[in-house]
């Protein structure tokens, strides 16, 4: 697979019903696959690897404070944190061996699926449509994504802005085939884009805001009222079988921080910062953008999952049809 992929704070009653949701994925885990409790004990893992992004903020929280491995390491787990550029490289971690679980966007499973990886979707952060949009240099003339037409539109393709192009094209009026797309990781984009060797750059945060703050660039869509911007939590199927344990201890040590991150915002960004090489008030506005909270994935957010990959496959993006169901849990 060739392919290449991160809100607003809730107020406080809200936090702690996504906390709460977020918590009720802990007994999720244990439908994975029948037998559960019985494959563990029989093949439990010494190690979890986690693939990551390093502008997934909250998982680079867990990371810098160690609280993950402290919670396993009394179960002779320890933790192994594999960073990757963005979601599809880390789908094909997954695929090949090299990670149990991984962090990406709506668009990188539907890639990977249609190319054959074997995974399960086990969790899904809240929607988080304002935290990746469609950017122009300040002085652009382009004031709408109506005015792209013809235009060159670097992204990262297969990522979770991918989906974003598609549905802000349609909203103007546009056919994907009206753009050209330049396909660039996002520090690739980011120099194409200030040099003025594309028109406008679909990206999502802390590198959002990163260019907004650093360049001035200017949003000429987001994602309110065309994409969800889901988060998904994956594994290899074999291993969520063998280690529900691990996996919900995980989730449990997610949503701990979670709640410590929305109670502790400027903090949290403080800490954050310096290991995503990030000004501080980048990754604070990056913070106030996304949603956390991992949660069972419902019928719901499966149906919008399987939208994205009916739009793929008719734009001719993947090979074959997508089946989303069959990359869910086994109840």
């Amino acid at each position: 697979m060739s392919a290449r992929h991160l809100a607003s704070l809730f107020s406080a009653q809200t936090s702690r019903r996504w906390l709460l949701g977020g918590i009720s994925a802990l007994a999720f885990i244990g439908l994975v696959v029948p037998g559960l409790a019985q494959a563990q004990a029989q093949d439990k893992a010494s190690q979890l690897r986690i693939g990551f992004q390093k502008s997934a903020s909250l998982l680079t929280l867990q990371k810098s404070q160690g609280s993950l491995e402290k919670r396993l390491a009394p179960h002779g787990v320890s933790v192994k944190w594999v960073e990757f550029p963005a979601g599809p490289q880390l789908l094909e971690g997954l695929n090949v061996g090299a990670v149990d679980v991984g962090f990406v966007g709506e668009a990188p499973p539907i890639f990977a699926q249609a190319a054959g990886a074997q995974f399960v979707y086990i969790g899904n952060d809240p929607a988080a449509p304002e935290a990746e949009a469609i950017v122009v240099p300040k002085d652009s003339p382009i004031k709408s994504v109506a005015e792209l037409k013809g235009k060159k539109v670097a992204l990262n393709k297969g990522s979770n802005v991918h989906y974003l192009l598609v549905r802000a094209l349609e909203k103007a009026g546009l056919k994907y085939s009206d753009i050209q797309p330049v396909f660039l990781p996002p520090a690739d984009a980011r120099a194409a884009f200030e040099r003025g060797a594309v028109d406008a750059w679909v990206i999502w945060d802390p590198f959002l805001a990163a260019v907004e703050r650093q360049t001035g660039a200017r949003i000429v869509a987001d994602g309110r009222g065309l994409v969800n911007n889901y988060a998904y939590y994956l594994a290899e199927r074999g291993y969520a079988a063998r280690n529900p344990q691990i996996i919900q201890a995980l989730f449990e040590d997610t949503v701990a921080q979670a709640q410590w991150l929305k109670a502790n915002v400027k903090a949290a960004a403080a800490q954050i910062a310096p290991l995503q090489g990030l000004d501080t008030e980048v990754v604070e506005r990056a913070l106030q953008r996304y949603q956390f909270g991992v949660r069972p994935l419902t019928a719901e957010v499966a149906s919008e999952q399987q939208k994205i990959a009916d739009v793929f496959l008719g734009l001719g993006l993947i090979p074959k049809p997508v089946r989303i169901a069959d990359a869910l849990p086994t109840k």
